[in-house]
């Protein structure tokens, strides 16, 4: 199975920016439909992007549109998670998750690997 452990998260005024990466291990990146999901504290996970196997395709929830980009890198297994404009309704914890379902998923059910994600604070 894939392993996956995300990087870049720490503390940003509102306003800022942040890159958020995934690498991942252990199976062939482009096996997988990459996401990203976030966890504010006391709330459930929230989709908040996914992109296709060779990132052909991808798809945002409405709040992150024109804000937040999704990419990846398949060469060196990672995925990337640019952050702008950056609210702080935005402070989560950030969750990379890999899907072998054939179409991008928004849901966590539809993701069997997980990372341990990395934490976003937005400062006001």
């Amino acid at each position: 199975q894939v392993q996956l452990v995300e990087s870049g998260g720490g503390l940003v005024q509102a306003g800022g920016s942040l890159r958020l990466s995934c690498a991942a291990s252990g199976r062939t990146i482009s096996n997988y439909n990459m996401g990203w999901f976030r966890q504010a504290p006391g709330k459930e996970r929230e989709f908040v992007a996914a992109i296709s196997r060779v990132g052909e395709s991808t798809v945002y929830a409405d709040s992150m549109k024109g804000r937040f980009t999704i990419s990846r890198a398949n060469a060196v297994a990672t995925v990337y998670l640019q952050m702008n404009s950056l609210e702080p309704e935005d402070t989560a914890v950030y969750y990379c998750a890999a899907s072998r379902y054939f179409q991008l998923m928004t849901t966590p059910q539809k993701y069997a690997h997980w990372g341990r994600g990395t934490q976003v604070t937005v400062s006001s």
